[in-house]
């Protein structure tokens, strides 16, 4: 009998080794290598026999580039237009997609509505893992969803599973949830390192083979990264993470890897009674301001994917009764902040290093880009100096540490989405600057922090 192979597996970056060692080469971290055994060779094939063809294309013929064929592959609609964006244009076939969040965040309600909807018109196949049959009725029935035509599978082995899909034939195939899978010929438990590794595997050399939309459900750890070694991101197309607390009614997905459209793309949900229901003007649900204006709230325009968005952020700014004043970021990085607040006092003659500076964005939006920087300043100095700002007010640009406006992408974009929903004053980098300004909107063009300062 031959012996079982094993091979050292990095939790972090995927890095594989023959031998344990206490840090990763590759990530540099400690004590992340997890032992996985590896699954036997078939009988009478090999281990590349059985990988072979993974990209659903069993010729060893070499193409040249200039003859592949460029016609646009036919794109499947998953009935949301928020999952569609962020997705690039909507379901590939033959591809793979990991959508993961929080426990409650809505992943399994998102896919079982899209999966009901579409299974009016097209063959679908159902997987669950974590919840009997009964139970993903008695949900589809409490959110009034069309049950006919979805075929529905409760199983966690993966031979299984591709057995059934084999007969089925199904154009998509819904995994609740990878963490749940296993292979008849990995020892681990279910859950680990090898079996979601070696499970997703072939799942998705199935879904390549017989051009099959392939949808996971994966699960996060605390800090809020997909659980599971990072080769898992590697072998799919598109990773989508959907986020929001239980306490919150909205809920955000972000495309974090996507080999068929914009990364970072966000599409905002509601949750509702009768499950997730899109939210097609985000910036409405953003800007839900009190009537009269308070000191440190401004309306900055940050660029989501494709399209422009307008967001709260407010900022709180207090005599600290501590050695050492506190800096509390809350949806933009806590790091920016610090050193944003250097340069208004360097270049502004504005000091707060005996103030606690509390800094929230409005509805739980992240904003990963530098373009909140000149938004942030301003709503900093208003509480600073207990004056609120015009609420037909619109800020946007980055700040350098020299005291500079820099201009940002997609300027011209930004000023028309702030134009649409009223606003009537911009603040802006000279380099975003219109020749000519939105009918009823003043825009400020400027260089330097301090020009910003004197425009309020």
């Amino acid at each position: 009998m031959a012996k079982a192979k094993s091979a050292f597996v990095c939790t972090e970056c995927g890095a594989e080794y023959r031998k344990w060692q206490g840090q990763c080469s590759s990530c540099q971290e400690w004590n992340t290598l997890s032992e996985i055994r590896l699954a036997s060779a078939r009988p009478g094939g090999g281990a590349a026999t059985g990988r072979a063809g993974y990209a659903g294309d069993l010729s060893r013929d070499v193409v040249d580039l200039g003859n592949v064929d460029l016609s646009e592959v036919p794109r499947l609609t998953s009935t949301f237009a928020e999952f569609d964006r962020v997705l690039g244009g909507g379901l590939v076939p033959g591809s793979a997609v990991l959508l993961g969040g929080n426990p409650g965040a809505g992943k399994s309600t998102l896919l079982l509505q899209t999966a009901c909807k579409l299974a009016q018109q097209r063959r679908i196949l159902y997987v669950t893992g974590e919840e009997s049959l009964s139970q993903v009725a008695m949900r589809a029935h409490r959110l009034q969803l069309p049950t006919n035509g979805l075929k529905m599978l409760a199983e966690t082995s993966v031979e299984t599973i591709l057995a059934v899909s084999e007969r089925e034939k199904p154009e998509i195939l819904v995994i609740d949830s990878i963490q749940t899978m296993h292979l008849e010929d990995i020892s681990s438990a279910p859950g680990g390192v090898a079996q979601v590794r070696e499970s997703a595997a072939a799942l998705t050399r199935f879904a390549k083979q017989t051009n099959t939309v392939l949808l996971l459900v994966g699960h996060v750890t605390k800090d809020g990264t997909l659980a599971g070694p990072k080769v898992l991101e590697h072998m799919i197309d598109a990773s989508l993470l959907l986020e929001g607390g239980a306490d919150s009614r909205f809920r955000t997905l972000r495309g974090q890897k996507n080999r068929f459209g914009a990364v970072n793309e966000l599409g905002v949900f509601a949750m509702l009674e009768q499950g997730l229901k899109e939210v097609k003007n985000p910036s409405a649900i953003f800007l839900s301001r009190q009537e009269e204006q308070a000191p440190g709230s401004l309306v900055m325009v940050v660029w989501e994917g494709t399209r422009p968005i307008l967001v709260e952020v407010q900022a709180l700014v207090d005599e600290s009764a501590l050695g050492n004043p506190r800096r509390v970021a809350v949806g933009v990085d806590q790091n920016r902040l610090a050193m944003l607040l250097a340069v208004l006092n360097r270049h502004g003659g504005l000091f707060t290093g005996d103030q606690d500076v509390f800094l929230n964005v409005v509805g739980g939006v992240k904003v990963l880009e530098t373009s909140a920087d000149l938004a942030v300043l301003l709503a900093v100095v208003s509480s600073l100096q207990n004056r609120a700002l015009p609420k037909e007010l619109v800020v946007f640009g980055e700040v350098g540490l020299s005291g500079e406006i820099r201009p940002v992408p997609s300027g011209q974009e930004r000023i028309a989405e702030a134009a649409k929903h009223g606003f009537l004053r911009a603040i802006v980098p000279r380099g975003n600057a219109p020749k000519q300004a939105p009918k009823g909107m003043e825009v400020i063009p400027v260089d330097k922090l301090s020009d910003a300062l004197e425009a309020l």
